[in-house]
Order: structure tokens, then C-alpha cells, then sequence
């Protein structure tokens, strides 16, 4: 099942995911309960949480902290992060994240649950330790990679098996690939056929720049 607002949670970290709430020009945290969505199924808030407090405002923050972790990961996967930046995320690491502890759920499983409302601080807060501790991590670094996709700049963590993962996606990017390889070859292939047409109506001499 597609997720709501066509969010995706499929980059390898949480704040990989969060990156990847906009590209191609499109905006998928557009409002509060965009937001709220992304916070549920991005793991940040268990499902239980109380979520009554998001606003505009949570999502203005939200977005500002997708931007610079936008220019942290883009410049360090090119070589290095400006110190300015590296302050900032530092700086939304700091709050405190809202406490956690093990309640039975209904069908007798261990679930996960706030002891009270979450602050807007709080979860931006555990965004960015999240990708501190990418960051901070070599291995984990050493399977960043840039979509190969034609315009897209979602980064993911590579996890499979020979690390020869070129997409974010193999279903979006990997098919649209696909899909150009396809009209490519076929296009060469009427392009083929025109000029072998034009070599036979000139009675079968080779037509200049044909082979």
C-alpha cells in the first residue's frame, strides 16, 4: 500500500526519509498532517503518540532542518561540510527527545509509547542525532549513495549485496531508467530503418554518412 501523501521510508535513516519529503519540485510536507504522517511512519513518534500540537509552525522547523541536512550530507558525501552547518546540526541535537517506555499492546506485543506529548524540539531533535550518528559512523558513510536517477538527489544507504545499488528506487527511478533505455533503443531502431528505406530509394546506393 502506497503511503499517505506519497511519503516514502524506504532511504535507510530516518533523516534520509526526511530528506526525501521533497524533490522533483514536489512538496510532501505541505501541512500539519503531512507532517504527522511522516513523524508515524517514519518511526520518530509511535502510533500511539498524541499529535494534536503539530501546526505550521512544526512544519516550517521540520523543513528547516531537511535543508540543512540537505547541504550536511550533499557536501560530505562531496568532500566536506561547512563548519556553520555542522554548528546547527549540532545545535538541534541538543534538546532533549521525549522519553520512551514498553507498554503491552492489545495483542500482548511490547510497543513503544511516549510518556507524554511530544515537543516540536524534541523530534527535531532526534532527527538530527540520527544523522549524526550516520555521519559519524565510517561503514555507515561508506554505504551513502546519490541516486543515479535523471534529476533526482535522494541519497540512501546502499544495503545490498555487492553494494551495486544505483537507484533510490528501483520501482521509481530504476523503471523511469528502464523505460528511456527502452525508447532509446527504439528510436535508434527507426532511425535504422528510415535511412535503409532512403539507401533503397536512391535504387540500393549507399546513402552518404550510412553504413
Amino acid at each position: 500500500m502506497a503511503a499517505p501523501f506519497d511519503l516514502r521510508f524506504d532511504c535507510g535513516r530516518i533523516c534520509l526519509d526526511l530528506m526525501a519529503t521533497t524533490g522533483r519540485s514536489a512538496e510532501r510536507l505541505a501541512g500539519p498532517e503531512h507532517l504527522a504522517a511522516w513523524l508515524v511512519g517514519s518511526g520518530v513518534v509511535p502510533g500511539s503518540a498524541q499529535l494534536g500540537a503539530v501546526d505550521r509552525g512544526w512544519v516550517v522547523r521540520f523543513r528547516m532542518l531537511r535543508e540543512l541536512l540537505r547541504r550536511v550530507v550533499h557536501d560530505e558525501l562531496r568532500g566536506r561540510a561547512a563548519e556553520a552547518d555542522l554548528r546547527l546540526l549540532n545545535a538541534a541535537a541538543t534538546a532533549a527527545v521525549p522519553p520512551a517506555r514498553a507498554v503491552r499492546a492489545e495483542d500482548g506485543a511490547l510497543v513503544r509509547a511516549f510518556t507524554g506529548p511530544p515537543d516540536c524540539a524534541g523530534l527535531l531533535a532526534a532527527v538530527a542525532r540520527d544523522a549524526i550518528g550516520m555521519l559519524t559512523d565510517a561503514a555507515e558513510r561508506g554505504r551513502l549513495r546519490q541516486c543515479e536517477g535523471e534529476s533526482c538527489t535522494l541519497v540512501y544507504l546502499d544495503t545490498s549485496r555487492g553494494r551495486r545499488r544505483r537507484w533510490c528506487s528501483s520501482e521509481v527511478c530504476g523503471n523511469r531508467e528502464r523505460v528511456a533505455r527502452h525508447r532509446r533503443r527504439a528510436t535508434r531502431g527507426a532511425d535504422g530503418a528510415v535511412a535503409e528505406a532512403k539507401a533503397q530509394a536512391v535504387g540500393g546506393a549507399p546513402v552518404a554518412g550510412v553504413r
